[in-house]
């Protein structure tokens, strides 16, 4: 284990961890390189996600040489480089949720597609388990829109143009809640 390894580890272990496995889920650290820390999440992705802002920000307080921080699920694949900022924005926001968001709310049966793009703007659809989701707006709100914050630099904004009402099996139906 490497010394970086052992500070964001040592970063989780009293606050995010107990918190995480109470919900279900689990997060180790991956890898650690140029840095940015991977963590892997298993479980309930719904337990992390709408973590990250503030696992990022506990991270970064804790190590100062860490400057970002991935979510990545076992099936994830290797890392992707970070979006050339002259490139498509709705392309490299396609690219994060496919390699980070995606795989993490499959297990919902949640999918989430970029509608488009438009100075700066971002525009999504939420479908499957998460169109109508009860959780959906804290999915995107505290999961969705800091992770393509992080990785998007050229991002003004992030709007959800999803028709919930039209949804017909969410995973979280408001009875649920």
């Amino acid at each position: 284990m490497t010394d970086l390894t052992a500070k964001v580890t040592a970063a989780l272990r009293p606050s995010v961890l107990p918190s995480v496995i109470a919900r279900g889920a689990a997060v180790r650290v991956a890898a650690v390189a140029n840095g940015i820390v991977t963590l892997e999440v298993t479980g309930s992705p719904g337990a992390v996600f709408p973590l990250a802002s503030r696992i990022e920000a506990l991270i970064r307080a804790a190590v100062p040489e860490i400057t970002a921080v991935r979510l990545v699920t076992p099936d994830a694949g290797p890392a992707e480089s970070q979006p050339d900022p002259a490139e498509n924005l709705a392309e490299a926001a396609r690219r994060a949720l496919d390699a980070e968001i995606n795989p993490a709310i499959a297990a919902h049966r949640g999918h989430v597609t970029v509608t488009g793009a438009d100075q700066g703007w971002i525009r999504i659809r939420l479908e499957g388990g998460c169109q109508g989701c009860s959780l959906a707006e804290v999915t995107v709100r505290q999961g969705i829109k800091p992770l393509l914050r992080a990785r998007l630099p050229g991002m003004t904004g992030l709007a959800d143009v999803t028709d919930h009402e039209a949804g017909t099996e969410p995973f979280f139906s408001a009875e649920k809640r």
